[in-house]
């Protein structure tokens, strides 16, 4: 396969389905809107994104399955499968702030070969393949260079459903008030990892996480020079529900605070 031709392809069915959901938004109303469970929501637009990015990705690689997390397509047990977050960030969307995303990535098992997100606040899109590097709307990007925690900034994401680790993540959000420049919390975790790609951020974590949030924003981290972590300091962080993304030398010390604050 050509990947960077694959990814190409990809960017631009995300920035046609990204056109209909801004457009969505500006009559969008958030009576509408359906909880899967407590703070999980979603809405008709994550289901018709999720419906149309299905359809073109099935013309640009047939033999693929899908891991979606709407849940409107089979999900086929084949060799290539494609990761689909149609709208990350549905609570920003409902609410009309604009950090909302389109996450796809196309995996083979646990090695990621394409990662695109398309982050439709500012109509960036982000790109990378296997050994091709990261690219934002063309143009190369890379990590930061930043190596002393107190010189960075990172990201993180609120636990909003699952609560048995809060004393480790107070505990952890506390240290990194106190040792950096400080942190934030966009509220899609595939901008956060393209954040990290193109150096706006040092390093990223959070925990409860799912592969359609963090696959496509992996492998823009990795191929920007950066790397990923489980909060074990292993590599289960694409299906392990846990990650800490960032540039070599912060996300080392990064991955230990989280491994000695969540047991």
């Amino acid at each position: 396969m050509n990947l960077e031709k694959l990814s190409i392809e990809v960017g631009n069915l995300c920035k046609e389905v990204g056109a209909n959901i801004i457009q969505q938004r500006l009559n969008f109303d958030p009576a509408v809107v359906v909880e899967k469970g407590l703070n999980q929501l979603v809405s008709f637009v994550d289901i018709e994104a999720e419906k149309q990015l299905v359809e073109g990705l099935k013309k640009i690689v047939p033999e693929a399955g899908f891991i979606t997390e709407e849940n409107t397509v089979e999900q086929l047990n084949t060799e290539l499968v494609w990761i689909i977050d149609p709208l990350d960030g549905t609570t920003n969307f409902i609410h009309n702030l604009p950090v909302y995303s389109i996450s796809i990535a196309l995996a083979k098992g646990n090695e990621i070969l394409i990662g695109v997100v398309y982050e439709m606040g500012k109509k960036d899109l982000f790109t990378a393949w296997q050994n091709g590097g990261a690219w934002c709307n063309g143009e190369k990007i890379s990590v930061t260079k930043t190596s002393e925690l107190s010189q960075s900034l990172i990201a993180t994401g609120f636990p909003y459903y699952e609560f048995d680790q809060m004393e480790a993540y107070i505990k952890t959000l506390t240290y990194l008030m106190k040792n950096t420049h400080g942190l934030r919390r966009l509220g899609s975790a595939a901008v956060d990892l393209a954040y990290v790609a193109c150096g706006k951020f040092d390093a990223f974590f959070e925990t409860g996480l799912h592969a359609w949030d963090v696959a496509a924003g992996c492998l823009l981290v990795q191929e920007a020079g950066g790397t990923v972590y489980d909060f074990k300091g292993e590599n289960n962080f694409l299906f392990g529900k846990s990650i800490t993304a960032g540039n070599v030398p912060v996300n080392a010390i990064l991955n230990q605070l989280v491994q000695s604050n969540f047991k």
